[in-house]
Order: C-alpha cells, then sequence, then structure tokens
C-alpha cells in the first residue's frame, strides 16, 4: 500500500496539511503511520476517510458528530442523521427568509418617509426573534419525535405552560439550594421524583422524544440567547444525573 507524507496527501484531498493535523489532534483522522523522520503517513484508506469527514461537514455536522458516527460505523444511523440535518437547514432556510422579508418590510417602509419608524423597527425585530425562537428546538429531535410532539401541542394551553414554567422555576432553586446534598440522600431522591414527573410530562413517556430532549441540553451553550436563561447551570444537570441514577429513575420514564 503506498504511502503519501502529509503535504502529498493533502493536494490529493484537496485541503490543507494545516487541517490534516488538526484531524489528527481531535483524533478524527490518525495517520497510517510515521516514518523514520517523524512524519506523518497517510494511506489511500485514509483518503476514503477523508472523504468521508468532508462530505458530513459540508452538510454542517460537527467534528465531535462527525467523529462519533464514523467511529460506530454509522451506516444505519446515516439516514437519521440526514434526515435531522436537512431538519436543520430547513429551519436557518426559514430563518433567513423572515430576516430578508423583515429588511425589505423595513426598506420599503424608509422609502415612504422620512425618519425611520423605530416603534415599528422594534416590534418587527421583537417579532422576528420571537419567529426564530419558536423552532430552533426542532434541530434536536428525529422527524418522528417532532411529528409526535406537534401531534401533542394541543395538550400545552396557556395555563398549563405557565404551570409547567413555575414548576421548572422552582425546581431548578430548590436543586440549586441543594448542590452539597448527597445525590444519593432522601432529599435529592426527592428532587429527582420532581425532575423526572415534569420531563415525562413533556415526553408523555416517548424515548424518541427523550432522545431529542437530551441532545437539546447537552447543547445547552449553544441554545439562541434569548433561551439561555432556561438552561439549567452543568452543576444542577449533574446533581439530577447522580440523583436519578442513585434513585434507579430513567429519565423520562419510571
Amino acid at each position: 500500500m503506498k504511502h503519501y507524507r502529509a503535504l502529498e496527501f493533502a493536494r490529493r484531498a484537496g485541503v490543507t496539511v494545516r487541517t490534516l493535523h488538526h484531524y489528527d489532534r481531535v483524533g478524527l483522522l490518525r495517520p497510517a503511520g510515521r516514518s523514520g523522520t517523524g512524519y506523518r503517513l497517510y494511506t489511500d484508506r485514509d483518503l476514503l476517510r477523508l472523504e468521508q469527514i468532508l462530505v458530513l461537514k459540508l452538510i454542517g455536522l460537527g467534528l465531535k458528530d462527525i467523529r462519533a458516527l464514523l467511529e460506530r460505523d454509522g451506516r444505519t444511523e446515516l439516514p437519521d442523521v440526514l434526515a435531522r440535518q436537512q431538519r436543520v437547514l430547513a429551519i436557518k432556510r426559514e430563518h433567513l427568509d423572515r430576516t430578508l422579508r423583515a429588511i425589505g418590510m423595513a426598506r420599503s417602509a424608509l422609502s415612504g418617509a422620512g425618519q425611520p419608524d423605530w416603534e415599528s423597527f422594534t416590534t418587527l425585530i421583537k417579532e422576528i426573534a420571537m419567529q426564530n425562537t419558536t423552532s430552533w428546538q426542532e434541530q434536536y429531535f428525529s422527524e418522528e419525535a417532532q411529528a409526535r410532539i406537534d401531534s401533542r401541542a394541543h395538550l400545552w394551553s396557556p395555563e398549563l405552560q405557565q404551570r409547567v414554567g413555575a414548576e421548572w422555576s422552582a425546581l431548578y432553586r430548590d436543586v440549586e439550594a441543594a448542590l452539597s446534598e448527597d445525590p444519593a440522600g432522601e432529599k435529592a431522591r426527592a428532587l429527582a421524583v420532581r425532575w423526572n414527573a415534569l420531563v415525562s410530562e413533556f415526553t408523555g413517556g416517548d424515548p424518541g422524544i427523550q432522545e431529542g430532549l437530551n441532545r437539546m441540553y447537552a447543547d445547552a451553550p449553544n441554545w439562541p440567547a434569548g433561551r439561555q436563561a432556561w438552561a439549567p447551570r452543568p452543576e444542577v444537570q449533574d446533581f439530577i444525573r447522580k440523583a436519578l441514577a442513585a434513585a434507579a429513575i430513567r429519565p423520562g420514564g419510571g
């Protein structure tokens, strides 16, 4: 099997040597070996893996997701991954279209008036922000799970949303106050039961919805700015994970 040094391999693949070094550092593309003088050596098999990485990166997957998918030989998972990524890109396109329409409306308003109507602009911006944050969660759920969430939407009356929101806020405060407690203790168990009840109220015990919910909270640092306040601190999530495990409670289940 022929071996290529990094510069030659990079030219064959159409990437930079810096990219190869970065993929090596993050464990995404390890070279097949090293020369006697320590240079990275790549093979045609590495080229195939690099092509897979570049295709998955092109459709918007992050390097961590690509690595996990390839390490699991995720050929059976690929249709679900592609479907989810298609939804993510569709959401982004929808947001961009809304913003473009809003800019067009703003330009039309300016062309008919000498001074900008800042009150109208403010209202317009708030509407865009509200529309854009209503669908951002969808990127974390499979198409089937999102369909089941949509089918349950009629259950979430404004009164129910207000009640659940208040219960989550109270629960966050109580967990924050209990962080010094033993996660296997009775107090922690009671908090875990409350947490699980609220999660189950949303998932309805559906494992697909639960999986998407787990994915969403794992990505909390990347939530929209307006939603960051709803993300529990890592210490809170860690405490609850330990409390759920100690109480043998399966999240979203019993």
